[in-house]
């Protein structure tokens, strides 16, 4: 650095020496970096904020949509808020996250009597929703077990398996009872370790106790599983970011020791998850009333979407498509793995300002009765030469 510094005519360096080294230093420390690539979901919101077409028509968001293509604020959501709104508490929630959202949680992904919670075998916290619960079982497995590597197809003994519970995403393809049961049997010949993402409890099918039953299945079987849990498809509490891990473990001892470990893992993560979302939840899950009317608005959720999975591909047999369309009602949940190639897709932004992923994907949340008609329509045009 001495030979960027001027000396001054005692032979001391000059403080307009020092101070135009450390300018120069400073402005040229990012140059090298690049602008990042546009995400390949929010992309799609970001093209079609910006297209003027009054028929445009987004497919690509996953978020849960009325029939007018507006979000939505579930009424136990609303009642949630005013109850708890005389009573606010913004201070710091511990690391673990709260204690009644958690508690809460796990019976719904475990059962409401379940052996495992009264014999407290469950190491949870409270985590920033799915992807946060995702993450620190990540950390958690790379610190506690360094060389095991997480899979999605084939693999080696021992090995650690992200599984989807129910609505598979993308493709919304899920194994029936038999085939988890199967899978379950296989991965406990391996010794593989099971961890599930349950993004969409009670959205798939409507029914929270039957979209659990991947879970159940493997629990019967003896497995030590873990769970990621989030509340931002079932309740629509997107931006709250209210979610849960948890790791069943052998005995209370160790789920004592491993929830300690999950704690600290999140500390210099981001130290404490948020406050009001855990209170949404507590208060919705711990009032039967208020949960009764949760399951009610779940479930017209669910049926909407399976309504308009039977109405888009009406629509398209309809219009004499030669391709089989049967796929769009046997996949369940947000998405259908629609499989349209990237040209396709392409060809649907372009002619008709119509806009999802690229691998096909198609939100259904985003699909209403006022544009099915041309979007089967357009999807008719795109793949009638296919």
């Amino acid at each position: 650095m001495a030979h960027l510094i001027r000396a001054g005519s005692s032979g001391r360096l000059s403080k307009s020496g020092v101070l135009g080294a450390t300018r120069s230093m400073s402005t040229a420390l990012w140059r090298h970096v690049e602008p990042a690539p546009k995400d390949p979901i929010l992309g799609v919101t970001e093209a079609f904020l910006a297209d003027p077409s009054p028929s445009k028509v987004n497919v690509g968001v996953g978020a849960y949509r009325d029939d007018n293509g507006k979000p939505v604020v579930l009424e136990c959501v609303r009642e949630a808020e005013r109850r708890i709104a005389g009573n606010l508490n913004m201070e710091y929630l511990p690391m673990g996250g709260s204690v009644k959202m958690v508690e809460e949680t796990l019976k719904l992904a475990y059962g409401e009597n379940s052996d495992l919670i009264n014999d407290k075998r469950i190491a949870a916290v409270q985590a920033l929703s799915g992807t946060g619960a995702c993450r620190l079982f990540a950390d958690f497995q790379k610190r506690f077990s360094p060389d095991s590597q997480i899979y999605i197809p084939n693999a080696p003994n021992g090995s650690f398996f992200l599984l989807h519970a129910c609505a598979h995403n993308p493709t919304g393809v899920d194994p029936m009872e038999e085939q988890w049961k199967e899978i379950s049997y296989q991965m406990k010949v391996k010794g593989h370790f099971a961890f599930f993402d349950m993004a969409y409890q009670g959205f798939a099918s409507g029914d929270p106790e039957r979209d659990a039953k991947s879970i159940r299945i493997f629990l019967e079987d003896g497995h030590l599983i873990g769970c990621a849990q989030s509340y931002a498809k079932n309740m629509g509490l997107y931006g709250q970011r209210i979610g849960c891990l948890s790791v069943v473990c052998e005995d209370e001892k160790q789920a004592v020791a491993v929830k300690s470990q999950l704690q600290q893992l999140a500390r210099p993560m981001y130290s404490n998850p948020p406050v009001h979302g855990a209170l949404i939840v507590s208060t919705i899950l711990g009032d039967p009333d208020l949960k009764n009317l949760w399951l009610k608005e779940v479930k017209g959720m669910a049926d909407r979407i399976i309504g308009m999975r039977t109405t888009l591909r009406d629509n398209l047999e309809k219009l004499g498509s030669p391709l089989s369309w049967e796929h769009i009602t046997k996949q369940i949940g947000m998405f259908c793995y629609s499989g349209m190639a990237p040209e396709q897709v392409d060809r649907l932004t372009n002619e008709f300002h119509i806009y999802m992923t690229r691998n096909g994907r198609i939100s259904m949340a985003g699909v209403t009765t006022g544009n099915v008609g041309y979007l089967a329509n357009a999807i008719h045009e795109v793949t009638k030469s296919a």
